[in-house]
């Protein structure tokens, strides 16, 4: 199998959409198809997590979750490394007022 440079899912438990597909549930995590271990290190068979190749790892450090969401959590680790850097190798974030 080809390493993909796009994220996709693993995630701690999975349920059933309303189309009857295969969706991540619980803690989820980036993973990079090909490679035996999520973004942020953790290996795939020791902590059991399930495979989502078809859903990608969409997510942002804005995203708020509620009861209603099958998603419990998402890894932070996996979150800051999947966002990577903006052009020219500036920071995500932006100071407004910065002290004298």
């Amino acid at each position: 199998m080809r390493i993909s440079s796009s994220p996709a899912v693993a995630a701690s438990s999975e349920g059933a959409g309303p189309d009857g597909v295969r969706e991540p549930a619980g803690e989820v995590h980036a993973w990079l198809p090909g490679q035996n271990q999520t973004v942020c290190g953790l290996p795939l068979s020791r902590t059991r997590l399930r495979r989502f190749p078809h859903v990608r790892f969409e997510y942002a450090s804005t995203d708020v979750l509620t009861e209603a969401d099958p998603v419990g959590r998402i890894c932070p680790r996996c979150l800051a490394a999947s966002q990577g850097r903006r052009r020219g190798g500036q920071k995500n974030w932006l100071r407004h007022s910065p002290r004298p």
